[in-house]
């Protein structure tokens, strides 16, 4: 199953979904993540606190959906506020959409350990929810039943 998370400008969020996936997911998961205006740069904290989680940080890199319309996910992802509003391409086609906010950890303002406890929060609760997925195996539900899991699971 191919995954695609999006968040506006693939930096942090969609960034850390795409490593957790890609390490916590299983061989049945494929990951990736893009934005609709990326910045180009991913986040130098999603990748510190991506490698001490143990995640694989290699070839992350930020980049456009655009990057994306030959590969054709089965879901679609979006990860915060913004992308959800924003029209996707038409080349998604018939993936499923879906959406899992999540706050920002990049955007906390506090002290070095409050934003630190922002980023493994982040990743703890995608890989929560990668993990669930996976042991579900999404590959033999039916569409309903699969538009139903990615709900439950962007509720916890």
């Amino acid at each position: 199953m191919k995954l695609l998370y999006i968040c506006t400008h693939n930096r942090c969020r969609s960034i850390i979904a795409e490593a957790v996936t890609r390490q916590w997911g299983g061989p049945q998961l494929e990951a990736r993540s893009a934005g609709s205006q990326p910045s180009g740069v991913v986040h130098p904290l999603s990748l510190k606190y991506l490698a001490e989680a143990g995640a694989s940080i290699d070839s992350l890199t930020s980049q456009s959906w655009d990057e994306h319309s030959v590969w054709a996910p089965d879901i679609v992802i979006t990860v915060c506020d913004q992308a959800a509003a924003e029209s996707c391409p038409v080349w998604f086609g018939n993936a499923i959409k879906v959406h899992w906010g999540l706050s920002d950890p990049s955007r906390l303002e506090g002290s070095e350990d409050e934003i630190a406890d922002a980023f493994r929060a982040t990743i703890a609760t995608l890989r929560s929810r990668v993990e669930k997925l996976a042991a579900a195996d999404p590959d033999s539900l039916d569409t309903e039943s699969l538009q139903a899991l990615f709900a439950q699971l962007g509720a916890s």
